[in-house]
């Protein structure tokens, strides 16, 4: 309880320093990068949710954060979740080229410029149950769980939780409280 408790913590103090974070202001120090930010939500989505056990072969598998396509994320989101571990699994990251290179993640972000393929994508996972985010207008809509926005120069996220439950996917209540817009 104490240990979800801290977590829960952690994820309200990383939204609020993330959103200050990027508001510009010169008098300030360097904006955080988009791409340190959607590094820093990707580790805390999969500190939120909880995956079927069969996700896992076994109690040390990793929680696997996967790259579909072009990795704008270059060092930092292997620089973000190093040393990190979630319920006792480490969190390792993998750059993948094809949805169906996808069957050892738990978490799945597809890149906005894979626009043309993300249909296609989400349709390959369907049946599993991966978390899956991306960062484009109709992710959601096409069947996405997780969704990256832009606004005021902050990054927003949005979730479809029906989706999630539909993949066996637990999301956590004050994940769910944090974004901002509940799709079905």
């Amino acid at each position: 309880m104490a240990l979800l408790k801290s977590t829960r913590t952690l994820l309200r103090i990383s939204v609020a320093a993330l959103s200050l974070g990027l508001q510009a202001d010169s008098a300030e120090p360097p904006a955080l990068n988009e791409y340190q930010v959607k590094a820093v939500f990707l580790l805390n989505f999969a500190k939120f949710v909880e995956w079927p056990q069969q996700a896992f072969h076994d109690a040390m598998d990793p929680v696997t954060i996967c790259v579909l396509g072009n990795n704008p994320f270059g060092s930092l989101l292997d620089e973000t979740v190093q040393g990190q571990s979630i319920s006792g699994h480490p969190v390792r990251t993998r750059v993948i080229s094809d949805s169906r290179q996808a069957g050892q993640c738990q978490v799945v972000f597809i890149t906005g410029a894979e626009r043309r393929r993300i249909r296609a994508c989400l349709d390959d996972l369907k049946g599993s149950s991966i978390l899956t985010v991306g960062e484009s207008e109709d992710f959601l809509s096409l069947g996405g769980i997780a969704n990256f926005t832009l606004s005021d120069q902050r990054v927003h996220f949005e979730i479809a939780a029906e989706t999630a439950v539909q993949r066996k996917l637990q999301i956590s209540s004050k994940l769910l409280s944090l974004a901002d817009r509940h799709h079905k």
